[in-house]
């Protein structure tokens, strides 16, 4: 369905919207666009009765936004945003003959994807990677990604959720830690200082029944919100963290953390490669979704 033409923003009228606004002056909106002081009344007025409501209140000087003009405002800046966001892509990707947008898990793209992304670029000459952050399931309709990297539940809004792989974790600390305090066995963990991820905050006491021990104290502890911190502070010997292993390759690799006990434990939760209704089509996409797919299966493995 088309929209009328009344309903469709101006987009240079938005941008004088959100600077009057951010200014609560429309003088100063006028000198950061370059603009007259009557040019961006004008355009506030012709928004006003576009909308038929009052966006501002004009109190002393000052350009104050009504309530109305309060919940316009994060749409508008939204919708400016996404528009910014659509050109640098565009420009962006002028020279490259294919594109691929992908949001992945913070930690999971930065540890694990970035350092194998290159083979994937080799094998597809001429093609352009976008990746960003995001730790929770978004709306494909608010954010244009080509696909994104989840870890949870099969569950996505018009999308497809691919099974990429299961997750296990293990106990890990620093050689500087396991020198100065000892564990002999995994009950001796439950009082020694543990490093927690405070989105999954069962995780030591899962582990702990996993190893059947019941462990009371399992909650203490220092909480980080992502997994590279606690990576972080496990090698400067803060405490005992549980990790995925796929996560500390590098770590295990040099020496600097060391597995505790070799009693990994499987996760609840799996990862999965989220693909948007509307680019089931997207070849590239397809292309990385069975690259992901080959990096799991080449090890063996059902972890990254």
């Amino acid at each position: 369905m088309t929209l009328p033409r009344k309903l469709i923003p101006d987009l240079t009228t938005l941008q004088s919207f959100e600077s009057a606004a951010r200014h609560g002056n429309f003088t100063r909106a006028a000198l950061e666009l370059n603009l007259t002081q009557s040019a961006i009344s004008r355009q506030i007025k012709d928004l006003e009765t576009q909308l038929g409501v009052l966006l501002f209140e004009r109190v002393r000087q000052r350009a104050i936004l009504s309530e109305a003009g309060k919940r316009l405002l994060p749409e508008a800046r939204r919708l400016l945003h996404q528009t910014e966001e659509m050109m640098i892509r565009a420009a962006a990707g002028a020279d490259a003959t294919a594109t691929l947008s992908i949001a992945t898990l913070p930690t999971f793209g930065s540890r694990w994807l970035t350092p194998r992304l290159a083979g994937f670029l080799a094998a597809h000459p001429g093609s352009q990677v976008d990746i960003a952050s995001r730790s929770e399931p978004f709306d494909f309709e608010q954010e244009s990604f080509d696909l994104a990297i989840h870890y949870g539940q099969p569950i996505w809004a018009r999308a497809t959720c691919t099974f990429l792989c299961d997750e296990k974790v293990v106990p890990v600390a620093s050689p500087t830690l396991l020198q100065s305090d000892p564990v002999a066995s995994p009950t001796e963990l439950i009082h020694r200082p543990l490093l927690h991820m405070a989105t999954r905050p069962r995780l030591w006491r899962q582990w702990f029944e996993h190893c059947d021990i019941d462990a009371d104290p399992s909650y203490r502890g220092n909480r980080f919100d992502q997994f590279s911190m606690i990576i972080e502070a496990a090698t400067m010997a803060m405490g005992f963290a549980l990790l995925p292993l796929y996560l500390i390759e590098q770590e295990l690799s040099s020496g600097k953390l060391q597995i505790v006990f070799d009693q990994p434990m499987s996760t609840e939760n799996s990862y999965y490669v989220v693909t948007p209704d509307g680019k089931r089509e997207h070849a590239l996409g397809s292309a990385f979704t069975a690259w992901l797919l080959s990096q799991v299966s080449n090890k063996g493995t059902t972890e990254p």
